[in-house]
């Protein structure tokens, strides 16, 4: 008994087959295909949308972007691969109708239209919106870093800057030395000090080199700056310190779509809370909305701007630890009054509001008897112990009362909002950026973000319905 065998490639067929029919009819490239015959491709910002009557024809943008949002589905994000795939692949040759452009014109496309490339991601999440396959109940918002088209070599900062300028000085110093010992020998045996010279001269135009870079960063107030990618910087990851750009993300509870994203080059997460729940609040157009964060975003500013915008904020925060050291008491052991604005310390002593500090935004508090107080040396080191308080530490108390009281709360941003990131990831193989600058990552994290709603919905849908409501829509 033979093996299973197939058709002979010489074989002539009488009936030809079509490409359509060899695409099924529920394949999800045809979610591609109809999504972006939706658009209105000029008023999203691409540009040929309507060819020249002259010159030689460009290619559609419509079937530049169809190729891009296949690849980002299919974890193909190189433009070198698209071009291979539009020559090999069945799928991208019924898609692009067996276009094959080079990938050049295919990058370019990317790099031009980063902006517009953004504004389809949100597109989608529009019709996702009319398609109520949003909760709009609530938001679970994360963020991660992906690393940046720069190595950490790239990084400067000003105590680099001095070790590599004294390093350049020991060097010169032992040309020169090695010169003068060159010239008390005799001239026969004497080293020629012409390369020497020249060395020097080059390490002089290194310093003038560096002082330039150090000026440089005096002059824009950056503590760093990475030299291949000044948008980027060097952020702390799970992985150790890498330069990264920061993603941001609003997760809707019902179906798990991203609401909204963001791309920062902020190392942390602070300043990311009342931006991302308005952005989102937005995308789902509601009036009111609970969202949950890690603590990372717990911010009493950004609590009080989401209460003042119909926004309730269920955010924790990290236990306060006494910077002076553990054998201190931490600020916990302090009880707050908000009649008299003071605090009570562990011996019943009572501290009242001294400063105001208008640059870190809070209050300052003390008392006169800490001199002679028997647990002075269990409180502070110092001739007196101060508490501070934040300018809005009753909405960041809010926040995180809110959380502690229900811990389903955090279980649930766990459930939501990791996911998505872990999805994204995987679809972009190696999680990095491939573009440099700020603007144009932010286009690559649009394509990611809108390959993983493109899933979710043809999970939660199915491709036949998710193509049924996208036909009506096609211009």
């Amino acid at each position: 008994m033979g093996h299973v065998s197939g058709q002979s490639r010489y074989q002539t067929a009488l009936f030809p087959e079509v490409l359509d029919e060899v695409v099924a009819a529920d394949d999800p490239v045809r979610v591609v295909d109809v999504f972006v015959d939706t658009l209105d491709l000029a008023a999203q910002g691409f540009t040929k949308v309507m060819a020249e009557e002259t010159g030689r024809p460009p290619y559609a943008p419509g079937d530049l972007l169809k190729l891009y949002v296949y690849g980002y589905l299919n974890r193909v994000r190189s433009s070198r691969r698209l071009e291979a795939e539009a020559c090999r692949n069945i799928q991208v040759m019924w898609l692009l109708n067996r276009l094959t452009p080079s990938f050049k014109t295919i990058a370019d496309f990317r790099k031009d239209h980063a902006r517009a490339i953004a504004g389809v991601c949100r597109a989608f999440i529009g019709f996702c919106r009319e398609q109520a396959l949003f909760g709009a109940e609530f938001l679970a918002i994360d963020g991660t870093k992906i690393a940046a088209v720069a190595s950490r070599k790239q990084v400067i900062t000003a105590q680099k800057l001095e070790k590599m300028n004294a390093a350049i000085e020991r060097k010169i110093e032992d040309y020169l030395a090695e010169m003068d010992a060159a010239d008390r020998e005799e001239p026969a045996v004497a080293k020629a000090p012409a390369d020497v010279r020249g060395a020097i001269e080059a390490l002089k135009a290194r310093q003038v080199e560096l002082q330039a870079r150090a000026q440089q960063l005096a002059a824009s107030g950056l503590k760093q700056l990475v030299v291949t990618e000044p948008e980027a910087k060097l952020m702390r990851t799970p992985q150790g310190h890498k330069v990264a750009y920061n993603a941001q993300i609003a997760v809707d509870g019902k179906h798990h779509l991203i609401a909204a994203f963001e791309l920062t080059n902020e190392g942390n997460d602070h300043q990311q809370l009342h931006p991302m729940a308005m952005q989102g609040k937005q995308a789902l157009g509601v009036e009111e909305l609970t969202v949950v964060a890690d603590v990372g975003y717990s911010n009493g500013e950004h609590g009080a701007l989401c209460e003042q915008d119909g926004i309730t904020a269920v955010v924790p925060h990290a236990e306060t630890v006494n910077p002076a050291g553990k054998q201190y008491f931490s600020r916990e052991r302090f009880a707050y009054d908000g009649e008299t604005d003071s605090w009570r310390c562990p011996a019943g002593e009572m501290l009242t509001r001294r400063r105001r500090s208008r640059a870190n935004r809070n209050y300052q508090y003390w008392t006169a008897a800490c001199r002679g107080c028997a647990l002075k040396p269990q409180c502070t080191s110092g001739k007196r112990r101060v508490v501070v308080r934040g300018f809005h530490e009753d909405a960041r108390e809010a926040m995180h009362r809110r959380a502690v009281a229900d811990p389903t709360w955090m279980k649930l941003r766990r459930e939501t909002a990791e996911h998505p990131f872990g999805t994204m990831k995987w679809l972009m193989g190696l999680p990095r950026f491939l573009l440099r600058g700020l603007k144009k990552a932010k286009a690559e994290l649009a394509l990611g973000v809108l390959s993983y709603n493109l899933k979710r919905t043809i999970n939660a849908l199915g491709v036949l319905p998710l193509l049924q409501r996208l036909r009506p829509l096609q211009a």
